[in-house]
Protein backbone atom coordinates (compact mmCIF):
# COMPACT_ATOMS: atom_id res chain seq x y z
CA UNK A 1 0.00 0.00 0.00
CA UNK A 2 2.85 2.12 0.68
CA UNK A 3 3.81 2.93 -2.93
CA UNK A 4 0.05 3.48 -3.87
CA UNK A 5 0.22 5.76 -0.85
CA UNK A 6 2.89 7.91 -2.52
CA UNK A 7 1.19 8.10 -5.76
CA UNK A 8 -1.81 9.89 -3.97
CA UNK A 9 0.41 12.20 -1.84
CA UNK A 10 2.30 13.32 -4.60
CA UNK A 11 -1.35 13.89 -6.73
CA UNK A 12 -2.30 16.12 -3.62
CA UNK A 13 1.05 17.73 -2.89
CA UNK A 14 0.98 18.98 -7.06
CA UNK A 15 -2.70 19.91 -6.35
CA UNK A 16 -2.34 22.33 -3.87
CA UNK A 17 0.88 23.60 -5.50
CA UNK A 18 -0.76 24.05 -8.63
CA UNK A 19 -4.08 25.68 -6.70
CA UNK A 20 -6.20 23.10 -8.78
CA UNK A 21 -7.20 20.92 -6.73
CA UNK A 22 -9.44 18.04 -8.81
CA UNK A 23 -12.01 15.86 -6.84
CA UNK A 24 -10.74 12.70 -5.84
CA UNK A 25 -13.47 9.69 -6.49
CA UNK A 26 -12.88 7.45 -4.12
CA UNK A 27 -14.05 3.38 -2.88
CA UNK A 28 -14.97 1.32 0.13
CA UNK A 29 -14.45 -2.07 1.51
CA UNK A 30 -11.65 -4.00 3.11
CA UNK A 31 -8.98 -3.03 -0.34
CA UNK A 32 -9.52 0.26 0.94
CA UNK A 33 -8.88 0.12 4.75
CA UNK A 34 -5.53 -0.47 5.10
CA UNK A 35 -4.87 2.49 2.37
CA UNK A 36 -7.05 4.67 3.65
CA UNK A 37 -5.04 3.75 6.88
CA UNK A 38 -1.88 4.36 5.54
CA UNK A 39 -2.37 7.15 3.56
CA UNK A 40 -4.24 9.18 6.83
CA UNK A 41 -1.09 8.25 8.76
CA UNK A 42 0.91 9.91 5.66
CA UNK A 43 -1.07 13.00 5.73
CA UNK A 44 -0.57 13.44 9.56
CA UNK A 45 3.42 13.88 9.22
CA UNK A 46 2.60 17.23 6.89
CA UNK A 47 3.15 20.44 8.21
CA UNK A 48 0.44 22.29 9.81
CA UNK A 49 -0.47 24.69 7.61
CA UNK A 50 -0.28 22.29 4.45
CA UNK A 51 -2.31 19.73 5.99
CA UNK A 52 -5.02 22.71 6.65
CA UNK A 53 -4.98 23.66 3.00
CA UNK A 54 -5.35 20.58 2.26
CA UNK A 55 -8.52 20.17 4.45
CA UNK A 56 -9.84 23.40 3.20
CA UNK A 57 -9.41 22.40 -0.55
CA UNK A 58 -10.74 18.58 -0.23
CA UNK A 59 -13.45 17.55 -2.84
CA UNK A 60 -14.09 13.58 -3.16
CA UNK A 61 -16.77 11.57 -4.19
CA UNK A 62 -17.63 8.07 -3.37
CA UNK A 63 -18.64 5.29 -6.09
CA UNK A 64 -21.28 4.51 -4.43
CA UNK A 65 -23.98 4.01 -1.20
CA UNK A 66 -26.92 1.27 -0.37
CA UNK A 67 -30.35 2.24 -1.33
CA UNK A 68 -32.35 1.94 1.87
CA UNK A 69 -29.47 3.10 4.47
CA UNK A 70 -29.17 6.22 6.12
CA UNK A 71 -25.89 7.97 6.07
CA UNK A 72 -25.43 7.21 9.96
CA UNK A 73 -26.10 3.29 9.37
CA UNK A 74 -23.05 1.50 10.39
CA UNK A 75 -22.96 -0.94 7.56
CA UNK A 76 -23.33 2.44 5.76
CA UNK A 77 -20.44 3.63 3.44
CA UNK A 78 -21.12 6.84 5.05
CA UNK A 79 -20.64 5.30 7.94
CA UNK A 80 -17.16 3.76 6.36
CA UNK A 81 -16.12 6.81 5.16
CA UNK A 82 -16.78 8.83 8.12
CA UNK A 83 -14.65 6.27 10.18
CA UNK A 84 -11.77 5.46 8.15
CA UNK A 85 -10.76 9.31 6.33
CA UNK A 86 -13.11 12.05 7.34
CA UNK A 87 -12.92 11.55 10.75
CA UNK A 88 -9.21 10.58 11.07
CA UNK A 89 -8.05 13.36 9.07
CA UNK A 90 -10.56 16.30 10.91
CA UNK A 91 -11.97 16.89 7.25
CA UNK A 92 -15.55 18.43 6.93
CA UNK A 93 -18.05 15.58 6.47
CA UNK A 94 -19.88 18.08 3.44
CA UNK A 95 -16.72 17.74 1.38
CA UNK A 96 -16.59 14.06 1.33
CA UNK A 97 -20.07 12.91 -0.83
CA UNK A 98 -21.95 9.67 -1.14
CA UNK A 99 -25.22 9.30 -3.03
CA UNK A 100 -27.92 9.56 -0.98
CA UNK A 101 -28.89 6.20 -0.52
CA UNK A 102 -32.05 6.75 2.17
CA UNK A 103 -34.10 9.43 -0.30
CA UNK A 104 -37.77 8.17 -1.19
CA UNK A 105 -36.50 8.57 -5.02
CA UNK A 106 -33.22 7.10 -5.31
CA UNK A 107 -33.43 7.05 -9.11
CA UNK A 108 -33.52 10.88 -8.53
CA UNK A 109 -31.20 11.13 -5.66
CA UNK A 110 -28.38 9.32 -8.93
CA UNK A 111 -29.17 12.31 -11.10
CA UNK A 112 -28.17 14.58 -8.51
CA UNK A 113 -25.44 12.97 -7.74
CA UNK A 114 -24.57 12.86 -11.50
CA UNK A 115 -24.90 16.50 -11.70
CA UNK A 116 -23.12 17.56 -8.73
CA UNK A 117 -20.14 16.02 -9.78
CA UNK A 118 -20.45 17.93 -13.52
CA UNK A 119 -20.49 20.77 -11.78
CA UNK A 120 -17.52 20.06 -9.68
CA UNK A 121 -15.74 19.22 -13.13
CA UNK A 122 -15.57 15.27 -13.05
CA UNK A 123 -12.77 13.34 -11.20
CA UNK A 124 -9.14 14.04 -11.33
CA UNK A 125 -7.60 10.78 -9.73
CA UNK A 126 -10.28 7.74 -9.23
CA UNK A 127 -10.04 4.99 -6.55
CA UNK A 128 -11.24 1.49 -7.70
CA UNK A 129 -11.66 -1.70 -6.35
CA UNK A 130 -11.98 -5.17 -7.80
CA UNK A 131 -15.48 -7.21 -7.36
CA UNK A 132 -15.40 -11.01 -7.47
CA UNK A 133 -17.37 -11.05 -10.65
CA UNK A 134 -15.49 -8.06 -12.26
CA UNK A 135 -17.45 -5.15 -11.39
CA UNK A 136 -15.77 -1.71 -10.85
CA UNK A 137 -18.12 0.20 -8.98
CA UNK A 138 -21.41 -1.61 -8.39
CA UNK A 139 -21.56 -1.66 -12.24
CA UNK A 140 -22.52 -5.65 -12.31
CA UNK A 141 -22.16 -7.59 -15.11
CA UNK A 142 -23.25 -7.91 -18.23
CA UNK A 143 -22.08 -3.33 -18.44
CA UNK A 144 -20.93 -1.48 -21.41
CA UNK A 145 -18.79 1.80 -20.64
CA UNK A 146 -21.99 4.26 -21.66
CA UNK A 147 -23.83 3.63 -18.49
CA UNK A 148 -24.61 6.38 -16.18
CA UNK A 149 -24.80 7.49 -12.56
CA UNK A 150 -28.12 5.20 -11.79
CA UNK A 151 -29.70 2.73 -9.60
CA UNK A 152 -28.67 -0.81 -9.66
CA UNK A 153 -29.82 -4.48 -8.40
CA UNK A 154 -27.21 -6.23 -6.88
CA UNK A 155 -26.06 -10.05 -7.82
CA UNK A 156 -26.01 -12.28 -4.86
CA UNK A 157 -22.13 -13.06 -5.53
CA UNK A 158 -22.21 -8.83 -4.49
CA UNK A 159 -24.02 -9.29 -1.81
CA UNK A 160 -22.35 -12.62 -0.32
CA UNK A 161 -18.97 -10.51 -0.99
CA UNK A 162 -20.03 -7.47 1.23
CA UNK A 163 -21.79 -9.63 4.01
CA UNK A 164 -18.97 -9.62 6.16
CA UNK A 165 -20.23 -5.74 6.66
CA UNK A 166 -23.93 -7.36 7.38
CA UNK A 167 -23.26 -9.40 10.59
CA UNK A 168 -21.80 -11.88 7.80
CA UNK A 169 -25.75 -12.47 6.46
CA UNK A 170 -25.69 -11.92 2.37
CA UNK A 171 -29.36 -11.65 2.95
CA UNK A 172 -29.23 -8.30 5.20
CA UNK A 173 -26.91 -6.92 2.21
CA UNK A 174 -29.00 -4.16 0.62
CA UNK A 175 -30.70 -5.52 -2.88
CA UNK A 176 -30.36 -2.41 -4.87
CA UNK A 177 -27.47 0.69 -4.62
CA UNK A 178 -26.71 3.85 -6.41
CA UNK A 179 -22.87 3.78 -8.42
CA UNK A 180 -21.56 5.61 -10.87
CA UNK A 181 -21.31 4.36 -13.81
CA UNK A 182 -18.63 3.50 -16.28
CA UNK A 183 -19.13 6.72 -18.24
CA UNK A 184 -18.60 8.82 -14.98
CA UNK A 185 -15.38 6.51 -14.39
CA UNK A 186 -13.53 6.20 -17.49
CA UNK A 187 -14.07 10.07 -17.53
CA UNK A 188 -11.50 10.86 -14.38
CA UNK A 189 -8.01 12.11 -15.60
CA UNK A 190 -6.60 8.87 -14.24
CA UNK A 191 -7.63 5.54 -12.71
CA UNK A 192 -5.98 3.61 -9.92
CA UNK A 193 -7.42 -0.35 -9.65
CA UNK A 194 -5.92 -1.57 -6.26
CA UNK A 195 -6.45 -5.79 -6.44
CA UNK A 196 -5.49 -7.75 -3.28
CA UNK A 197 -5.72 -11.26 -1.80
CA UNK A 198 -6.14 -14.84 -4.01
CA UNK A 199 -10.01 -14.52 -4.04
CA UNK A 200 -9.70 -12.04 -6.71
CA UNK A 201 -6.48 -13.64 -8.81
CA UNK A 202 -8.87 -15.32 -11.35
CA UNK A 203 -11.17 -12.21 -12.05
CA UNK A 204 -8.05 -9.84 -12.34
CA UNK A 205 -6.89 -12.49 -15.75
CA UNK A 206 -10.14 -12.15 -16.78
CA UNK A 207 -9.94 -8.15 -16.50
CA UNK A 208 -6.55 -8.25 -18.29
CA UNK A 209 -6.92 -10.55 -20.56
CA UNK A 210 -10.06 -9.56 -22.33
CA UNK A 211 -10.80 -5.53 -23.83
CA UNK A 212 -14.45 -4.76 -23.24
CA UNK A 213 -15.84 -7.26 -22.84
CA UNK A 214 -19.94 -6.40 -21.09
CA UNK A 215 -19.14 -9.93 -18.69
CA UNK A 216 -16.05 -8.08 -17.36
CA UNK A 217 -16.96 -4.39 -16.58
CA UNK A 218 -13.37 -4.24 -15.20
CA UNK A 219 -11.77 -4.55 -18.54
CA UNK A 220 -13.67 -1.45 -19.90
CA UNK A 221 -10.87 0.12 -17.63
CA UNK A 222 -8.10 -1.06 -19.96
CA UNK A 223 -9.21 1.28 -22.28
CA UNK A 224 -8.07 4.46 -20.07
CA UNK A 225 -5.09 6.10 -21.29
CA UNK A 226 -3.87 6.58 -17.78
CA UNK A 227 -4.73 3.12 -15.79
CA UNK A 228 -2.15 2.15 -13.02
CA UNK A 229 -2.41 -1.13 -11.49
CA UNK A 230 -1.88 -2.04 -7.82
CA UNK A 231 -1.69 -5.84 -7.05
CA UNK A 232 -0.59 -7.73 -4.37
CA UNK A 233 1.43 -11.06 -4.49
CA UNK A 234 -1.43 -13.16 -3.71
CA UNK A 235 -3.69 -11.52 -6.38
CA UNK A 236 -1.17 -11.32 -9.00
CA UNK A 237 -0.87 -15.35 -8.38
CA UNK A 238 2.00 -17.42 -9.04
CA UNK A 239 2.24 -16.98 -12.85
CA UNK A 240 0.70 -13.31 -12.90
CA UNK A 241 -2.51 -12.30 -14.89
Amino acid sequence: MEAVVDQLEQRLLASLESEAFRPLGLATGRTMEPLYAALVSRLRDWPTDRLQLLRQHWRSFNLDEYVGLAAEHPSSFSAFMGHHLVGPLGLDPAQVSLPDGATADPEAAADRYAAAIRSAGGMGLQLLGLGSNGHVGFNEPPCGPEVRCRVVRLSSSTRSQNACAFQGRPGLVPEQAITLGLQEILAADELHLIVTGASKAGILRKALDRDGDPEVPASWLRRHPRLWLWVDDAAWGEEGP
